[in-house]
């Protein structure tokens, strides 16, 4: 496609940037929701969440580093559509932990604000520049965090 043809569907290149980055945060979003629907124990489902979203973005910086330094540009520049995405991962994680609560897995408390508690307590694992910058700190591995704030949610 030529690039003339490229500019009838979108006015600029940022246009074109924020399509694709939104697109690859869907995809998190999209294997996210399905892992927050999952059967089995809550604190596995949350274990998984961060695991996943961890999983794509290494997946992508190996195979992708442009795509991968879109969504590290995207999340350094708080564009709106991060703010949404993770909206979408609270809400998926307030979800398992609401189910977890109600299964006295959990003690009772407000889902939504444990599920920012979690999502920040995670974001080396969670945010593409972080991500890369700690890949060289050994610990806390994901596992031992998860560990520590399933521990904490009990």
């Amino acid at each position: 496609m030529s690039p003339a043809n490229v500019y009838r569907f979108f006015a600029s290149k940022s246009e074109i940037n924020e399509a694709v980055a939104r697109r690859l945060l869907v995809e998190i979003e999209t294997a996210v929701k399905d892992v927050a629907k999952s059967r089995g124990p809550a604190s596995k489902n949350i274990h998984n969440i961060i695991a996943t979203i961890e999983t794509l973005n290494a997946q992508r910086f190996s195979s992708d580093r442009k795509l991968h330094d879109l969504l590290e540009t995207a999340y350094n520049e708080h564009w709106p559509i991060v703010a949404a995405h993770i909206e979408v991962i609270d809400k998926a994680l307030a979800q398992v932990l609401s189910a977890g609560m109600a299964a006295g897995e959990f003690k009772k408390g407000d889902a939504e604000l444990i599920a920012i508690l979690v999502r920040s307590a995670c974001v080396r694992f969670c945010h593409p520049r972080l991500m890369v910058e700690c890949a060289q700190d050994p610990e806390p591995t994901i596992d031992q965090m998860m560990a520590f704030l399933i521990g904490a949610l009990k």
